[in-house]
């Protein structure tokens, strides 16, 4: 089963798969917020989705801002639609800021958003890597 991740926004949202191995965090697909309900269905009927890592966008100081809400508020409907999924909220600071600088690109907007889930995703697959280690 793999992992997807969610780099939640007002207007676009971007995705990332792992493998099925969950090791890597591969840039999906950037979709419309609006479209992304009908985004998901398909997504979980197609990659055999386990566990949604949503990206959860606290202020450098650590603390909620209203962005933060409305994230967890859109987690939680999601997750009332979905509930045969594993879903997490996971820290995203810096990660667009991080995305701009990797992906440049003027024309191609949109794929910045994508690549911050990856790394969203990424951060996330380290973390289950680490605990899994622990338990050996």
């Amino acid at each position: 089963m793999k992992i997807l991740a969610l780099d939640l926004g007002d207007v676009w949202t971007g995705t990332a798969l792992s493998d099925a191995l969950k090791m890597f965090a591969k840039p999906y697909q950037t979709v419309k917020t609006q479209a992304l309900i009908p985004f998901l269905e398909t997504t979980f009927k197609e990659q055999k989705i386990s566990t949604v890592v949503v990206g959860y966008p606290k202020t450098l100081k650590g603390t909620e801002s209203d962005q933060t809400r409305k994230i967890v508020t859109h987690k939680e409907q999601l997750e009332k639609q979905f509930p045969s999924v594993v879903w997490v909220l996971w820290d995203e600071r810096m990660t667009s800021k991080q995305a701009q600088i990797i992906h440049n690109k003027k024309d191609d907007k949109q794929k910045v958003h994508s690549i911050a889930a990856a790394l969203i995703l990424e951060t996330y697959l380290l973390y289950l890597q680490i605990h899994q280690d622990s338990f050996r």
